[in-house]
């Protein structure tokens, strides 16, 4: 998955510093996104996953205008519900952005939702 960084991108924006470079938590979002993507083999009809666990190391600096591709290796086979994802963001001089794992379990949506109280 591909991304500009944009205004609405950067950490001023989203409030988690005060410089005008990618904000963590949107990287982390877009990398989370790419293992929803990534998990789709491995459910079933009326399955889907959630997320557990995350661990990224922000490695350097992306400014507004700037392209990081995202990417998400999934796993060889699931681990009963489990799935560790191998994350990474590259920037377009082929720079390293991010690395890290992040973890998703598979549930049963209807279920899921049926469990999950409400605010």
């Amino acid at each position: 998955m591909r991304h500009e960084v944009t205004e609405v991108d950067t950490a001023e924006t989203v409030g988690s510093g005060d410089v005008p470079v990618l904000a963590s938590p949107r990287l982390i979002a877009w990398m989370e996104a790419a293992t929803v993507r990534a998990a789709t083999p491995f459910t079933g009809p009326g399955q889907t996953t959630v997320g557990t666990a995350i661990r990224i190391e922000h490695l350097r600096p992306t400014r507004v205008g700037g392209r990081v591709e995202v990417i998400a290796e999934p796993p060889a086979s699931a681990a009963g519900r489990r799935l560790t994802f191998l994350v990474r963001a590259v920037d377009a001089s082929g720079e390293l952005v991010a690395t890290g794992e992040i973890d998703r379990a598979i549930v049963d949506r209807r279920r899921f939702l049926t469990t999950t109280p409400e605010p």
